[in-house]
C-alpha cells in the first residue's frame, strides 16, 4: 500500500513565503438588546403616531462602523468599538383596515478588548499608473485590523408607547447620524410629542482583529482549472427541467428530532 505521507513529501514543490491577514485574536457574542428606540421617517411617524398595536416582521444591518483604538495600559491589546445600524419592518395596525408596512433604524453600540500584538514598521506601497510614475499610496500604520461577521437581527419584541403621558429619554441624537444613513430611510424625525416604539431584538456576531504578516507555507503546485467552462445547454427548457432533482424535503418538512440541539 503507498505511503500518504511519502506521495505528500514528493508533490511538494517548494516553501514559498505569501503576504496574509493573520488571525492574533476573536471572540463570539449573542446580545439581547432590550427596548431599543426604533426611528422613523416623518411619514412613517405618522402612521405610528395613529397606530394601536405594532408587530414585528424582520430586520437586517444596512451599516456597521468599527473603530479600533490600543489600550492605555494594556501593551498590544485594543478596544474594538463597533456601532450597528440596523433596519427594521413593522406592520402598524390603525383599526380595521389592513396593517401598513414601516420600517425605522436602531442604534446599537458593541464594545470587545482583543489582543492584536505590537509593531513599529510602516507599511509603503506604490500604485503604478500607465504613462506615469508609480506614486506612493498613504503610509499604512502598525494598528490592527478588525472584522466583524454578523447576522441579521432576530425581532423578538415590541413595545409602544405614547410619550405624551410617558416621555423617555432617547438613546441617541438622530442629528449626529450619518447622512448617507439618514437619506436611506427618506429622513429621519425625533418628535417631541407622539408614540415612540422600542424594540428588543437579539443579535450573534464574531469579531476577529488581525495583522498583514508574511508566512512560510508549502507549495504543491500552481493552481491550474481542471474543469472547463461550461455555457448554456442548447436542450429545450422540458429537458432542464427533468434534469433537476426532486425536491422532496419541500414536501415533506423536517420532523422535530431532525434539527440539532442548540447544545450540539
Amino acid at each position: 500500500m503507498p505511503d500518504r505521507n511519502n506521495n505528500c513529501n514528493n508533490n511538494l514543490r517548494e516553501s514559498v513565503c505569501i503576504d496574509v491577514k493573520r488571525v492574533y485574536d476573536c471572540c463570539k457574542d449573542r446580545d439581547c438588546v432590550a427596548d431599543a428606540r426604533v426611528y422613523f421617517s416623518a411619514e412613517d411617524q405618522a402612521i405610528l403616531d395613529s397606530a394601536i398595536s405594532v408587530k414585528p416582521l424582520s430586520a437586517d444591518i444596512v451599516f456597521t462602523f468599527i473603530d479600533v483604538e490600543p489600550m492605555q495600559f494594556n501593551r498590544g491589546f485594543y478596544t474594538v468599538d463597533v456601532r450597528f445600524f440596523i433596519r427594521s419592518s413593522y406592520d402598524a395596525y390603525t383599526g380595521v383596515n389592513r396593517p401598513q408596512r414601516i420600517e425605522g433604524l436602531t442604534v446599537f453600540d458593541k464594545k470587545a478588548i482583543l489582543f492584536g500584538s505590537e509593531g513599529n514598521a510602516k507599511t509603503y506601497s506604490s500604485l503604478y499608473l500607465e504613462n506615469s510614475y508609480d506614486i506612493p499610496l498613504p503610509v499604512g500604520s502598525n494598528m490592527p485590523i478588525a472584522a466583524v461577521e454578523v447576522l441579521d437581527p432576530i425581532l423578538l419584541s415590541t413595545q409602544l408607547t405614547d410619550c405624551t403621558n410617558n416621555c423617555c429619554c432617547c438613546c441617541c441624537d438622530v442629528n449626529t447620524l450619518p447622512g448617507n444613513i439618514i437619506n436611506a430611510f427618506n429622513g429621519l424625525v425625533d418628535p417631541a410629542t407622539g408614540k415612540r416604539l422600542y424594540t428588543t431584538f437579539g443579535i450573534f456576531s464574531i469579531i476577529r482583529i488581525m495583522r498583514n504578516v508574511q508566512i512560510i507555507v508549502p507549495s504543491y503546485d500552481f493552481c491550474i482549472p481542471e474543469k472547463e467552462c461550461c455555457g448554456p445547454a442548447e436542450d429545450d427548457p422540458c429537458s432542464l427541467f427533468y434534469k433537476m432533482c426532486f425536491p422532496v424535503e419541500e414536501f415533506f418538512p423536517p420532523k422535530l428530532s431532525d434539527f440539532d440541539n442548540c447544545n450540539n
